[in-house]
């Protein structure tokens, strides 16, 4: 492999690695309705397990509620017990027709606990950059063994992907920090 593949394939990981972190984050409820926070929510169709989003039409009502308006009205009770089944404590409403999920506030300890999670989710994210950073560097070295690449290209190398290093726990710290204002803003 050359300098330039291996740093391609460190890069493209290390935004894999960071999107999977964002992704982790926009679940985390903060107080504010959000039709993220029903992303991961399966619910049984016709004896398959398919994804909220295919079944209802999801939006927000206004900041504090989620509404949940299936295609099937047959389905509204499957949808509700998926979303109760969730762990995420929301509490969906029916009318019939649409389910309405109020988002409750959040209280000073649960936001201290949210603030608390999202940092180990944060650490868990550079932990992975860091991995990333090793292996790129290791298959650096393996090709300079290989006599494929000169020992100056491989210090170049390592310089890049320290750089990438750097710019990626840069970008995890930034997701932190907006996460963790959005979550303690009353």
């Amino acid at each position: 492999m050359m300098k330039n593949t291996i740093l391609t394939e460190t890069e493209d990981k290390m935004q894999k690695a960071t999107e999977v972190l964002r992704q982790e984050l926009v679940k985390i409820r903060t107080g504010k309705a959000t039709t993220a926070l029903l992303d991961g929510i399966k619910v049984d169709y016709y004896g398959s397990m398919v994804p909220l989003n295919q079944t209802a039409n999801v939006s927000v009502g206004d900041i504090h509620t989620i509404l949940v308006q299936p295609w099937d009205k047959s389905a509204i009770q499957a949808i509700d017990k998926a979303i109760l089944a969730s762990e995420l404590g929301l509490n969906p409403i029916s009318d019939g027709d649409v389910l309405r999920i109020p988002i409750p506030a959040l209280n000073e300890e649960r936001r201290k606990e949210l603030v608390k999670l999202i940092k180990r989710f944060g650490e868990e994210g550079k932990i992975a950059i860091r991995n990333i950073r090793r292996d790129g560097n290791d298959q650096l070295k393996k090709a300079e063994k290989e006599e494929h690449l000169p020992e100056d290209e491989r210090k170049r190398g390592e310089q890049e992907v320290q750089k990438l290093t750097d710019k990626y726990i840069k970008a995890i710290d930034d997701l932190l920090a907006h996460k963790e204002k959005e979550i303690m803003e009353v």
